[in-house]
């Protein structure tokens, strides 16, 4: 979670309201008063063990191992709360992960009456080597997340974006971006719009990916190096197109 987005989340939140973090193993948001995930209680906190994560102060967990509900969150079993009944629902870097996050949304809007949802932004999701190896965005995401217009929509992370130069952001773009600019957040009061988008043909296809390449490079200029190495690879998977 964007540490901008945590410090207002801990302002906004009253001493009596109930909070529930949805998908919160591997960084837990302190204030909730439940969390629920796949994963075990006594194996949470994950971003705080991994080195390439600066360390951060954190306040005292509200939520304990009894308040740590662990079941799949994409279960077609309603969550138990009722309808609302939560006052802030919290759900971070989580739905880009799960097979379902159509049903997420859903229980989400059911049971709380505002929260805060964050997800990868596309700049991030469609770069060339965020992992530190040949391939686009992260590896295990299932995802394109857009936030828009008070709400959210998926489209599956088909494979031909790591081959098309035009639709990925090159080699280094990544690393020029802002902590922000690799997040997007959506904060919802009353309920949040949600879809997933599906294409028909393959030229819808290519233009979802190739106008957000064009858009991103407008707005966050490469360098001239970086610039004149990605027109080079350009133009050769181009050639290997066209030879079939």
């Amino acid at each position: 979670m964007l540490d901008s987005a945590r410090s207002k989340l801990l302002e906004r939140i009253g001493p009596q309201d109930v909070v529930v973090d949805i998908g919160g193993w591997a960084d837990p948001f302190e204030r909730a008063d439940w969390v629920i995930d796949l994963m075990p209680y006594a194996t949470r906190g994950l971003y705080e063990r991994e080195e390439w994560v600066e360390p951060r102060r954190r306040e005292t967990e509200r939520f304990t191992s009894e308040t740590w509900l662990e079941r799949d969150i994409c279960h077609h079993e309603p969550y138990p709360f009722d309808d609302g009944s939560v006052d802030f629902v919290v759900c971070t870097h989580t739905l880009e992960d799960i097979r379902d996050p159509i049903w997420v949304c859903s229980e989400m809007n059911r049971i709380a009456g505002a929260g805060y949802i964050e997800v990868p932004s596309r700049l991030e999701e469609q770069s060339w080597g965020v992992m530190g190896r040949p391939g686009v965005g992260w590896t295990h995401h299932r995802w394109l997340i857009d936030v828009a217009d008070g709400g959210i929509e998926f489209a599956v992370k088909l494979h031909g974006l790591h081959a098309r130069a035009d639709h990925h952001f090159p080699a280094g773009f990544w690393d020029l971006l802002s902590e922000e600019d690799r997040a997007q957040g959506l904060w919802w009061e009353g309920g949040f719009s949600y879809r997933e988008r599906l294409f028909a043909d393959e030229a819808e296809t290519d233009g979802y990916l190739r106008d957000k390449v064009q858009d991103g490079l407008a707005a966050h200029p490469l360098p001239t190096d970086l610039a004149s190495r990605a027109r080079r690879l350009g133009q050769r998977a181009g050639r290997r197109l066209l030879r079939g």
